[in-house]
């Protein structure tokens, strides 16, 4: 399973980005699927998932500014991130719970990340 990752950039604080991940590869189903950011100097954080059943979760500092949104026949998640903050300044990484074959159980995998840059 290969994720490719886009939308990253510098912007402004107030200012939106969305990001992208596309999945692609031989793989039966995607189940659970995420966004995590690293700042420098800090541990990976979670900072959305989305369930198949559309259950989703959300970092507090983020919540009410980001949001994840997913589309299945595209394989691709998406994170539309509003109101940024030069906080939010990471590397934004996806990964998905993937499974190479139906009677398989689902294993993560992670894109490459990209980075989101806010300035004050």
């Amino acid at each position: 399973v290969q994720l490719q990752a886009s939308g990253g950039g510098l912007v402004q604080a107030g200012g939106s980005l969305r990001l992208s991940c596309a999945a692609s590869g031989n793989f039966a189903r995607i189940k659970t699927m995420r966004w995590y950011r690293q700042a420098p100097g800090k541990q990976r954080e979670l900072v959305a998932a989305l369930t198949t059943a559309g259950t989703t979760t959300y970092l507090d500092f983020v919540k009410g500014r980001f949001t994840i949104s997913r589309d299945n026949a595209k394989n691709t998640v998406y994170l539309q991130m509003n109101s940024l903050k030069p906080e939010d300044t990471a590397i934004y990484y996806c990964n998905v719970d993937a499974s190479l074959r139906v009677s398989q159980p689902a294993t993560p995998y992670w894109g490459q990340g990209t980075q989101v840059t806010v300035s004050s």
